[in-house]
C-alpha cells in the first residue's frame, strides 16, 4: 500500500497519516485523473480491499462502478463526483448509488463532499473526496417509507424546524380527499390537523416542544367544505437528520354514526316497549332483576317502578309457581326463547293471573338479560290463544307486535255467538291430515318435530303447511297459530263441536 501513496512533501505525508484512520472514507486523485490513494473505509465503501480494485483513473472507475441518484437514475458521463471535483466543481453533499457495474440493485449509499488542496502558488495539488456511508441510513428510511405509505391507518409528519407537512400516506388523503400536493409543503395551519381539538391548546405547546401529544379528538376541515371527527395524537421522530411529528389518525364518523343508529334504535325499543298493551318486562337472566317494565304491566299487576326495577323476581316473587323461572332459563338455554308457557302471575295485592308467556333471550350493552311477555287470559279463554302469535311476534318484530295486538284486541269487542259456528264449518273444510298437523302447528312445534310425531317426512310436513297457508289466506306460521286457536284448536284436542280427525 505505501508503494502506492502519491509522492508530496511532508504535508502530504502528515495528511496521509491523518486520514488513514478515521472513519469517512477518503480518495485522493491526482491533477491528472489518477486515483493516487484511498483509505480503508473508503475501499470497504466499495466491497474492495486494494486501490487497484477502484481502477487506475476516474474513466477506469466510471468503467467499473455504477452510480446512480436516489430517484435510480444513472449519472451520465462527466457528472460522477470525481469528474466534477476535476472540472473545478465544489460541493458540500452528494448522495449517490453505488453499484458494481452490471449490478441490477445498488449495494452501497455514499454522502460525498470535495476538497482541492493547494500548493504553495495556490495551485490544485491534489483533489479530495471524501465519503460517508449512508447505507443503512438510507434502507431504513426506506424501509420507514415503504412502511409508511403501505399503512392503511392515516398518517402525515409534520417538520418541527418550520411546522410543515413533510410527508403524507394513503390512508390521509382516502380519508380526507386531500391531493397529495395540497398538503406536502403546507404550514400546519393551513391543513391544521389540530382544529377543534379537545386540548389545542396543549396540544400546539407539545408540537412546538416537539413532546407526545397524547390522543384527543379533532374536527378536520375536508378541500369540499365539510369535515371529519378523527381521534389524532402525535409522536416526536427522526426522518433521517430532521425531527419530526408524526401525527396518526382515527376516523370516528363510522363510531359516531354507530352510536347514533344504537341511540334511535334504543330510543324506538323504548318507546314500542313501553307502549305495548301486552305486560313485559326486562331483566338480567343471571340475577333475574328487572331492569324495566311497561304500562300494561303496571296496569294488570299493579306494581309501579320504584315497586319492582331493581329487585329480583324470584325475591317478589313474580310468579305463583317457585319452578317457573327454572323453566323459563332452560328454554333460554335451550332454544334462545320460550313461547306459549302457561303461567300464573302474582299481582302487587296477592291475586294470580292465568298468563300465557313468551320469552326471548336478548343482550343489552352487553347484559345477558331476558324480554318477557305475558298475556293475561283470566278472563277469556280465547285471549290466550289469539295472542300467542302476537306475543311470538314481538320476538321478531318489535314494532309489528304493537300494530298485531291492537288488531287483535280491537277485534274481540266484534266477534258475535256466530263466529264460533262459521269458525267451525271453516275446519270442516280441511282434510283430516291437515287439522291434524295445524292442531300441533298450534301447539307449537316445528316441522321436524311434527315429522317425527306423525311419521311423516319434513318434505310431507312442509308440503302440508303451505297448503295450510293457501286455504286459511294466512302467511306466517304466527298468523296461522293465531287462525287455528280463534277457531278453537288449543293444542291440545280440537274443540268440541268441531269436525275429529
Amino acid at each position: 500500500m505505501t508503494d502506492d501513496l502519491p509522492r508530496h512533501h511532508l504535508g502530504m505525508r502528515h495528511l496521509r497519516q491523518i486520514v488513514a484512520g478515521v472513519s469517512d472514507g477518503v480518495i485522493l486523485i491526482g491533477t491528472d485523473q489518477t486515483i493516487q490513494w484511498a483509505n480503508k473505509p473508503a475501499l470497504d465503501m466499495h466491497g474492495v480491499t486494494e486501490l487497484d480494485a477502484l481502477g487506475g483513473d476516474v474513466a477506469e472507475y466510471r468503467r467499473r462502478f455504477e452510480l446512480r441518484y436516489r430517484n435510480r437514475h444513472r449519472l451520465a458521463e462527466g457528472t460522477y463526483p470525481m469528474e466534477r471535483v476535476l472540472a473545478g466543481e465544489a460541493f458540500d453533499e452528494v448522495v449517490v448509488e453505488v453499484a458494481p457495474a452490471g449490478a441490477i440493485e445498488p449495494q452501497w449509499t455514499h454522502r460525498i463532499r470535495s476538497l482541492v488542496l493547494l500548493d504553495e502558488q495556490g495551485v490544485p495539488d491534489c483533489l479530495v473526496l471524501i465519503l460517508d456511508d449512508e447505507t443503512e441510513r438510507y434502507h431504513a428510511e426506506e424501509r420507514f417509507e415503504r412502511a409508511f405509505n403501505a399503512n392503511p391507518a392515516p398518517a402525515l409528519i409534520v417538520r418541527l424546524e418550520d411546522l410543515r407537512h413533510m410527508r403524507v400516506n394513503r390512508g390521509f388523503l382516502e380519508m380526507t380527499g386531500y391531493d397529495e400536493n395540497k398538503v406536502v409543503g403546507r404550514s400546519i395551519y393551513e391543513v391544521d390537523v389540530l382544529e377543534g381539538a379537545a386540548r389545542r391548546e396543549l396540544a400546539i405547546e407539545r408540537l412546538k416542544e416537539g413532546r407526545t401529544i397524547p390522543q384527543m379528538e379533532a374536527m378536520l376541515q375536508l378541500p369540499n367544505g365539510g369535515e371529519k371527527c378523527v381521534m389524532v395524537a402525535g409522536q416526536p421522530i427522526e426522518v433521517g437528520v430532521t425531527r419530526c411529528m408524526l401525527f396518526t389518525f382515527a376516523d370516528l364518523d363510522d363510531r359516531r354514526q354507530a352510536e347514533t343508529a344504537l341511540k334511535q334504535s334504543e330510543e324506538r325499543f323504548a318507546v314500542a316497549f313501553r307502549l305495548t298493551p301486552v305486560p313485559t318486562f326486562l331483566a338480567l337472566r343471571h340475577e333475574r332483576k328487572v331492569l324495566l317494565i311497561n304500562d300494561a304491566f303496571t296496569e294488570e299487576t299493579g306494581y309501579l317502578v320504584a315497586d319492582i326495577v331493581g329487585r329480583a323476581a324470584v325475591d317478589l316473587p313474580l310468579w305463583s309457581d317457585a319452578k317457573a323461572d327454572g323453566e323459563i332459563e332452560r328454554l333460554l338455554r335451550k332454544d334462545g326463547r320460550a313461547r306459549n308457557l302457561e303461567l300464573r302471575l302474582k299481582t302487587k295485592t296477592g291475586d294470580v293471573l292465568a298468563c300465557l308467556v313468551s320469552a326471548e333471550a336478548v343482550t343489552i350493552r352487553q347484559q345477558n338479560c331476558m324480554l318477557v311477555a305475558a298475556q293475561n287470559v283470566s278472563n277469556y279463554d280465547r285471549t290466550h290463544v289469539e295472542v300467542a302469535g302476537a306475543i311470538e311476534a314481538v320476538m321478531r318484530d318489535t314494532a309489528w307486535f304493537t300494530d298485531a295486538v291492537m288488531e287483535k284486541l280491537a277485534r274481540q269487542a266484534d266477534d258475535g255467538p256466530d263466529a264460533a259456528t262459521h269458525a267451525f264449518s271453516e275446519l270442516g273444510e280441511l282434510p283430516p291430515r291437515a287439522r291434524e298437523i295445524l292442531t300441533l302447528v298450534c301447539q307449537g312445534l316445528e316441522d321436524p318435530a311434527i315429522a317425527a310425531k306423525l311419521s311423516l317426512s319434513a318434505n310431507t310436513v312442509r308440503n302440508h303447511v303451505a297448503s295450510l297457508f293457501r286455504k286459511t289466506g294466512v302467511r306466517t306460521r304466527a298468523r296461522l297459530i293465531v287462525w287455528g286457536r280463534e277457531r278453537g284448536v288449543t293444542g291440545r284436542r280440537i274443540a268440541r263441536g268441531s269436525p275429529q280427525s
